[in-house]
């Protein structure tokens, strides 16, 4: 029990300390009109990558529109990397930089709707994460054969660490984006999207070609690099390719089973992959995982649970490989759905923390989903907000992920019924695919959805640390109820079990009372696996 917890502490990214932010947090996670003035259509990257000295150089095309008259636009690239130059048609530009935030003049004033292809030459040694993909930065490791073995991750931290970009959730490249890596000869670069093809550059140098169609969250364009050996397979049209290390390859064919089942229950409750033209991709990665689109990162050593553990602490989740279920996950939540914000980051981990329940559902049936879910309120903490402090790329409370998903359990039982909660997830899905939003659309959604004002319900949950509390007493054959919140109005209703009988509660904040005749306050129980609340008998 001590070691799952250990490893929900770590896996949730719970920081106990408070923190200044600086002014290089306000340059990256700040909307300045620097940023706001343009709007980035494609990136196409071309790098060539020296695994031995951990070194790489190459440049960004970046494609953009011009939302409103302006000479100065901000790009980002870590200040430990080194900007070459930058170009707009074929001419340098000017560039100032401040701290890791690139400030690009250009001579004459950029005109609204104006469309600009500038090219960011650079090169450096990106930073290396000490616990990836908990920090952000490149992994170097090695095969069981000594051939090089590298990744990247760098969800938080920002794509800026390795290449020049707007680094900034609001904006995603319509156009989508090219990866072009070139790797020592031997080696393969895996990236999003569609390969298509390589090239001997005779120089030592095999260079990889990778295309994605649809818009991309920066943090996920990623590089995979090793001696990697290819499955492909095919689940209704949609193709599913998986890139392990060499000597996995029988294991991995056996392991990935999973995927089918795993990819016809999130279509059906979630709507048709929202990557389709890039097709599915795992790729065995020296970190544990990300949700690099159409490209996810695997790292769970082919194992059922988190590395072997199961962090639900009910056995359940030793029923399927955490890694590849959740990350999956996160096509739809996180990449497909994308927070304008990090402080907003629930959007991604609550709903994705979410769909571990949902596969469990569909594959083992709702008794065994609800006891998962319960089981994950162990790793809640309620020691911060789950929405984090706007502007300055900082996340909130790591209980984004439980806490996120138990919210959303608790939602559906609170809709109280199931074809509607189904339709309404589905339809939450697909009228926000491939849309960057914030939590107030979330919220207007299921109040638009559900005909409440569930204004008070996110609140609570979201923006304070503690969950409502449902405070219980008996008094002379009446069951008083009340919910005791941080928010104002708060209202939601509830089943709860009364000396053997199924009791429906409309509580709120004000005392209400009904007759019962249980006798002992110890015989009224709230329906625990339905709900997220804490309990006060009085």
């Amino acid at each position: 029990m001590k070691n799952i917890l250990l490893i929900a502490t770590a896996l949730l990214g719970i920081a106990a300390s408070a923190q200044t932010f600086t002014r290089r947090d306000s340059l990256q996670g700040g909307l300045r009109p620097e940023r706001t003035s343009f709007d980035v259509q494609r990136y196409d990257l071309n790098i060539t990558l020296d695994p031995e000295k951990k070194h790489i150089k190459g440049y960004n095309d970046i494609t953009f529109t011009v939302i409103e008259n302006t000479k100065k636009i901000q790009l980002d690239l870590f200040e430990n990397m080194k900007v070459e130059s930058i170009e707009l048609k074929g001419k340098k530009l000017e560039y100032k930089r401040d701290n890791d935030a690139v400030f690009i003049t250009f001579p004459k004033e950029l005109k609204k709707g104006s469309e600009e292809t500038l090219r960011f030459n650079y090169s450096g040694n990106p930073l290396v994460a000490k616990n990836a993909p908990w920090d952000g930065g490149f992994v170097y490791s090695k095969d069981s054969n000594g051939k090089p073995w590298v990744g990247v991750a760098v969800q938080g931290t920002g794509a800026s660490l390795w290449f020049p970009v707007k680094d900034h959730q609001t904006d995603e490249p319509e156009r989508g984006a090219s990866v072009k890596v070139a790797v020592p000869n031997g080696l393969m670069n895996v990236s999003n999207g569609r390969f298509l093809g390589s090239t001997d550059l005779k120089n030592g140098y095999t260079r990889w070609d990778w295309e994605v169609k649809n818009p991309i969250n920066n943090y996920t364009i990623t590089l995979n690099v090793a001696d990697y050996a290819h499955i492909h397979d095919n689940l209704d049209g949609l193709d599913l390719d998986y890139y392990v290390l060499k000597a996995n390859e029988e294991k991995a064919r056996k392991h990935f089973e999973e995927v089918k089942p795993m990819m016809e229950c999130f279509q059906s409750k979630f709507g048709k992959y929202p990557f389709w033209e890039d097709g599915y991709k795992l790729v065995e990665t020296p970190y544990l995982g990300m949700e690099h689109q159409s490209a996810v990162a695997y790292g769970n050593k082919y194992k059922k649970g988190y590395l072997g553990g199961d962090m639900s602490g009910t056995g359940i989740g030793m029923l399927f490989d955490y890694i590849t279920i959740h990350e999956t996950g996160h096509e739809w939540f996180g990449n497909s759905i994308t927070s304008k914000d990090i402080a907003d980051m629930w959007i991604h981990e609550g709903f994705t923390t979410y769909t571990e329940c949902v596969f469990v559902e569909c594959q083992f049936g709702y008794e065994k989903a609800m006891k998962y879910i319960t089981g994950q309120q162990m790793g809640v903490m309620n020691n911060k907000p789950v929405i984090g402090i706007f502007g300055v790329n900082k996340e909130g409370s790591g209980d984004m992920y439980s806490k996120g998903a138990l919210m959303l359990n608790t939602l559906r039982h609170v809709v109280n019924d199931d074809d509607k909660w189904w339709k309404m997830l589905l339809k939450y899905s697909e009228t926000h695919k491939k849309k960057v939003i914030d939590t107030e659309t979330v919220v207007n959604f299921f109040n638009t959805e559900t005909g409440m004002d569930l204004t008070p319900f996110f609140n609570q949950y979201l923006r304070h640390k503690n969950p409502p509390i449902l405070q219980l007493k008996l008094n002379e054959g009446k069951l008083e109820y009340r919910w005791q919140t941080d928010e104002a109005d708060f209202k939601l209703p509830v089943s709860i079990t009364a000396n053997g009988k199924d009791l429906r509660l409309k509580a709120t904040n004000d005392w209400q009372s009904l007759t019962t005749d249980a006798t002992d306050i110890k015989d009224i129980s709230l329906q625990r696996q339905k709900y997220y609340v804490k309990v006060q008998k009085l």
